[in-house]
């Protein structure tokens, strides 16, 4: 196994800050920009000007538009949604890491993926700890807010599935794929905020487009998507997944420590446990299989 050097922990590190940091981002971007409205400005500044500076990797133009429909289409507008309706931005980065259990789901129902007994006893604690997360509701954050985020997870997931697929094609660049297919979301979500938001605020909204707005716009244009999936793509490239894919336990770490340093947003004892579960469950799932298979060795 390759050491991870200084320099890429930094870099790791510096993906999980971003990210982490995208969600009291995107709470600011919804207060101005109706959340719909908000995905259209963001893959549109995504798109360009990177494509004119990054070749489209040769895969079927079906992965291209389950990948924009699913990951970045479906995911984040369940999540701008949920964050506008009052879903807390902290509560939020936690939820959404239930997507690695969806895709769980998917990948035995599609793929046709063996589970381990870790993997199984991983997702009961998650569903637990989301259980419990979602009792709350009427407390600390609307039903609606949960549910939408949770939707948001399952879009993740489904992506997961449709980047597997992208395996069977060779070794691309991963970056420029996520560039290329940042051409697809603009016009389903300008649709979709034209029929759901209406034209009024939508014109209302980038009439008064301030500095505030337009940096939130381009954080998760830039800093979200591109550097983070940049660096993340960099990684993956150079240590096995098994070194770089733990880093994103901090996630949650990082939003909600922001969440509650820009918003004041507190926890209640039940979230705590709850996020525990959730976290362990997803550590279980993680580590479980080289924990066991070592257990095994030793005896």
């Amino acid at each position: 196994m390759f050491l991870m050097r200084p320099t890429d922990i930094g870099l790791a590190l510096l993906v999980i800050l971003v990210w982490g940091m995208n969600f009291v981002v995107i709470k600011a971007g919804v207060a101005e920009v109706p959340p719909l409205l908000l995905g259209a400005l963001r893959f549109l500044l995504a798109a360009f000007p990177a494509v004119l500076l990054l070749r489209p990797p040769k895969v079927p133009l079906r992965l291209y538009l389950a990948y924009g429909l699913t990951i970045s289409v479906g995911q984040f507008a369940f999540l701008f949604s949920a964050i506008h309706v009052g879903m807390p931005s902290g509560l939020a980065s936690l939820v959404l890491q239930s997507q690695a259990f969806f895709t769980m789901l998917f990948a035995a129902f599609w793929l046709k993926e063996r589970w381990h007994g870790h993997q199984l006893a991983g997702l009961v604690l998650a569903a637990g700890g989301l259980a419990l997360i979602g009792s709350t509701h009427g407390v600390s954050m609307p039903l609606a807010g949960f549910l939408l985020t949770v939707m948001g997870a399952v879009m993740w997931a489904a992506g997961n599935i449709v980047t597997r697929a992208l395996s069977n094609h060779g070794p691309i660049n991963q970056l420029a794929f996520v560039v290329w297919a940042s051409l697809v979301p603009p016009l389903p979500f300008l649709a979709l905020s034209l029929l759901i938001e209406g034209p009024q605020a939508m014109g209302d909204a980038l009439a008064a487009l301030s500095l505030r707005s337009a940096g939130a716009v381009a954080y998760l244009a830039w800093a979200a998507t591109l550097l983070g999936y940049g660096l993340w793509t960099r990684l993956l490239s150079r240590y096995p997944a098994n070194q770089v894919a733990p880093f994103s336990l901090l996630v949650p770490l990082v939003g909600l420590s922001a969440g509650w340093l820009v918003f004041d947003e507190g926890l209640l004892a039940v979230h705590f446990i709850g996020g525990g579960l959730l976290m362990l469950g997803l550590a279980l799932n993680l580590f479980g299989g080289r924990l066991l298979a070592r257990l095994k060795a030793n005896r």
